[in-house]
């Protein structure tokens, strides 16, 4: 999400400064004619000096771990990158006086939602601890700007997918631990059989339904709540989805037909921390916001992602 982005902030005109340690991202993917450094979030002198360099108006953060069942097993891992690494970066904001945020949270927040489709007003009832990081840094971003007047943006992504229309960037992850790209691969032939995580649970057919939302759709969304933010100086929460639910088997017969080649499929053993069914409402951000999806279908979504892997099936190794 980061990468698609930056890509729009800089065809809009923006000055973009990137900051990733390229621990899970990747130097071909910052857009021309942003400007990158390499550093940790959690390295205060490292944000010190970034700040001091240049005049940075905003944030958008990024920066987390984001495997429900990588946090279940290892929380101590999840709760020192996303809630320490989101506290240093909030310092170095106060400290050279840089007051608008937009944070990237996720709709894990929720846990098991009790209606669908998901509102804003919802419980926030995390059941595995990567929610709990982004829910921690949520009120820390409320108390902040009680105490400070730091004004932010939440945005409770759903499940992401897609790539860049021009097909120049898009998703790559090792090991790939997303659906989409890991069912895409599996149609390369670069992963051997896909596996898919459960077909016991209480939807129409077994497997886990989610709410996806094009990157490019994501990145616009970004861009409005910026600008809102550094008009009005107001706090504000808004879930991103299409407000439609797919399942798995749903996604890997799509797939196969946008492809045409077969996706061996493995049943296993459910994750921890997967709830059944996660859908959003986005009506908040485009009734207040004027927001609206351009890639809502399935095929679409599935599509792009297709022409970034078919094109690049090392990657950015490509």
């Amino acid at each position: 999400m980061g990468s698609h982005t930056v890509a729009e902030l800089v065809e809009r005109g923006y000055e973009t400064i990137v900051a990733d340690n390229l621990e899970k991202g990747h130097r071909d993917a910052v857009w021309p004619g942003a400007r990158f450094y390499q550093g940790d979030l959690r390295d205060e002198e490292f944000l010190r000096r970034l700040f001091e360099k240049h005049k940075i108006g905003s944030v958008v953060h990024f920066a987390a771990y984001s495997l429900v069942s990588e946090s279940v097993e290892n929380p101590m891992k999840y709760y020192e990158n996303n809630v320490c690494g989101g506290l240093t970066l909030l310092k170095a904001m106060i400290k050279a006086n840089v007051y608008h945020i937009v944070f990237s949270s996720t709709a894990a927040v929720y846990g098991k939602p009790q209606n669908i489709p998901i509102l804003e007003s919802a419980p926030t009832l995390p059941i595995n601890p990567y929610g709990e990081t982004k829910l921690a840094v949520e009120k820390i971003l409320k108390w902040f700007d009680n105490a400070y007047g730091l004004k932010y943006a939440v945005l409770r992504y759903f499940n992401v997918a897609g790539a860049h229309p021009s097909g120049r960037i898009g998703e790559d992850h090792r090991p790939e631990s997303h659906l989409i790209p890991a069912v895409l691969l599996t149609a390369l032939g670069k992963i051997p059989k896909l596996k898919l995580f459960g077909d016991d649970y209480p939807t129409p057919d077994g497997t886990c339904v989610r709410d996806y939302i094009h990157a490019a759709d994501l990145a616009d969304a970004h861009i409005l709540t910026l600008e809102k933010l550094l008009e009005h100086n107001v706090s504000m929460i808004y879930n991103l989805g299409n407000g439609k639910g797919f399942s798995n088997k749903e996604i890997v017969e799509t797939a196969g037909i946008i492809t045409g080649k077969p996706i061996p499929v493995e049943i296993a053993p459910r994750r921890p921390g997967d709830p059944p069914e996660l859908i959003a409402s986005s009506e908040k951000i485009v009734k207040e916001l004027g927001w609206r999806p351009r890639y809502n279908t399935l095929e679409s979504i599935i599509g792009t992602a297709w022409e970034w892997h078919s094109k690049h099936p090392e990657g950015y190794k490509n």
